[in-house]
């Protein structure tokens, strides 16, 4: 199974679970930035009151203004946007039982913040972080370095194609404009992924992953992200 997507800041858990559930996930990297998307920002959700949320976001600079491509987004004040991610990111949930293991993870995403200027790669590495605490064993390649025709759908459809996979795992918005026939012109399965919407799943489409991992722990939410994959 292929899942393609731009890369997230501490993504949400519906978006984590998507890629948890593929054995490749292809970053999405070079389309548009949308500054009401979540490349460059999460919703911080506490662990006792989940329907309070704050923005963490990495402040970022557009060089080409909005035809920019998310892998040419470039971080404003690096060192600043490191202190204020680690800091928000304790001060949500440093007080869970399962603070040492994100704490392990999160500090070689935030040494990353001195030693580069763009906000994709905090980004993806955050994900990569996340993924890897799961035990998530698949590839990631990015479709910057891969050959593509320029319709949505098509393009789409090529990128899956590199990696032999034959299901493409679609979230709900995608299905909204997804043309299959692309797909299956490569012998591809387009396949719905949706999750629950109660209980772990109820924030999932609004906040970061980072709650429900410090609620559970990394294995009980891999445990809840391998029985949505294989509903």
């Amino acid at each position: 199974m292929c899942a393609i997507h731009q890369p997230n800041l501490f993504p949400r858990l519906s978006t984590l679970a998507k890629i948890f559930a593929a054995d490749y996930w292809i970053v999405l990297d070079d389309v548009q930035f949308a500054r009401r998307d979540y490349q460059h920002r999460a919703r911080l959700a506490t662990l006792d009151q989940p329907g309070r949320a704050q923005w963490l976001s990495i402040s970022t600079h557009l060089p080409h203004g909005r035809s920019t491509l998310i892998n040419q987004m470039v971080i404003v004040e690096p060192e600043r946007c490191r202190r204020r991610t680690g800091q928000l990111i304790r001060q949500h949930y440093g007080s869970s039982p399962h603070w040492p293991q994100l704490r392990d993870v999160l500090d070689p995403v935030l040494d990353l913040f001195a030693v580069t200027d763009r906000t994709a790669v905090i980004a993806e590495a955050s994900t990569r972080a996340l993924l890897g605490l799961l035990g998530w064993q698949g590839e990631i390649l990015h479709s910057s370095s891969l050959e593509s025709r320029t319709d949505r759908s098509q393009r789409l459809a090529d990128l899956a194609a590199v990696t032999g996979a034959s299901s493409y795992l679609c979230g709900t918005g995608g299905m909204r404009y997804l043309d299959p026939v692309a797909f299956h012109q490569h012998g591809i399965t387009v396949t719905p992924f949706q999750t629950a919407i109660d209980g772990t799943w109820s924030s999932a489409r609004e906040v970061s992953s980072l709650q429900p991992l410090m609620a559970l722990g990394s294995d009980a939410l891999a445990a809840e992200l391998l029985l949505a994959s294989e509903q």
